[in-house]
């Protein structure tokens, strides 16, 4: 088996480095610089724990995966379901990434420096929540990827100005896999619920730059943003969220189908590959974590036991 069947290394979201056991590097990474015999059971015993962490998380997304029938749009229930299909752009939409402004689905970038030591650290990193399509034989299905954690194999990486640059892209026309919350909306109107879930997205989203925040509704420039101002904030994320719905779904005289992260905490997942492909990816992650589990705990444990 080749080398890129064992990489998560497109995975963006919630403990990407947790899952394909990034972490021991950096416990090890640790150890080594310690220099010190009676660090390394402690060592030992900190990646084991990581590692029966990462079978959790690795088996419980292989279940999702395995256990879930695929979907058709048209016919599948309210609820937690799978669907695959081509992603598509909505109508009108200008999504591009902010790096190397193509044109996408979606996408994540980071934006790196390198200090005097020549290490990296990074200095600007943003996701995006627009919403786009997912289009089976059946119909299209409108993905709300706010919250989603998002396999991608669309990956570049450049140097650039003293900076370093990576982005992860979810392209228009390319296979999307995604397993989430199902619903369906009838003609162009929106639950209140569905609002309010947008509109504390949009603020999220907003406090994630503060310089914009304070520029944009800081009206007494005091540098801080006051109860009455965040009441201004409100009402300004209310209307670009319904102009947003209607900008989406305003042309609409069908029932509108939407995928958004579950609101029980299940699995909110994206993928541009074949789903056998990914779960046989996270079962094998899940037993090289079991097995490291055991092993490395087992070793720990001995070398405390011989002091």
């Amino acid at each position: 088996m080749n080398a890129s069947a064992f990489s998560l290394a497109g995975y963006r979201g919630r403990g990407p480095i947790l899952l394909s056991g990034g972490l021991h590097a950096i416990i090890l990474a640790i150890a080594l610089q310690n220099q010190n015999p009676q660090s390394w059971p402690w060592a030992l015993l900190a990646m084991s724990v990581v590692s029966f962490f990462a079978w959790i998380g690795n088996t419980r997304r292989y279940r999702a995966i395995h256990d879930l029938p695929t979907s058709h749009i048209a016919s599948a229930a309210q609820g937690y379901v799978e669907l695959f299909g081509v992603g598509r752009l909505l109508d009108g939409s200008t999504v591009r990434s902010p790096v190397s402004l193509r044109a996408c689905c979606w996408y994540h970038y980071t934006v790196e420096e390198q200090d005097s030591n020549n290490k990296w650290s990074t200095v600007e990193e943003n996701t995006s929540i627009d919403h786009f399509l997912l289009v089976d034989a059946t119909g299209a299905c409108v993905i709300s990827p706010d919250g989603a954690e998002v396999v991608s194999s669309h990956r570049k990486q450049w140097k650039e100005s003293g900076r370093r640059y990576t982005e992860w892209l979810l392209l228009p026309e390319g296979p999307v896999y995604a397993i989430g919350e199902f619903t369906t909306h009838s003609g162009n109107v929106l639950s209140a619920a569905d609002e309010n879930f947008d509109v504390s997205a949009l603020i999220t989203e907003w406090k994630n730059t503060p310089q914009m925040l304070l520029q944009r509704f800081d009206a007494d420039r005091d540098g801080k943003i006051s109860l009455e101002e965040w009441g201004q904030a409100r009402l300004a994320a209310i209307g670009e969220v319904r102009k947003r719905h209607h900008e989406q779904f305003g042309a609409q005289t069908e029932g509108v189908h939407l995928l958004r992260k579950p609101r029980d905490r299940r699995l909110f997942l994206l993928a541009n590959e074949m789903p056998d492909n990914l779960g046989r990816r996270y079962r094998i992650w899940a037993w090289v974590h079991l097995i490291a589990f055991l092993g490395l705990g087992s070793w720990g444990l001995l070398l405390l036991g011989l002091r």
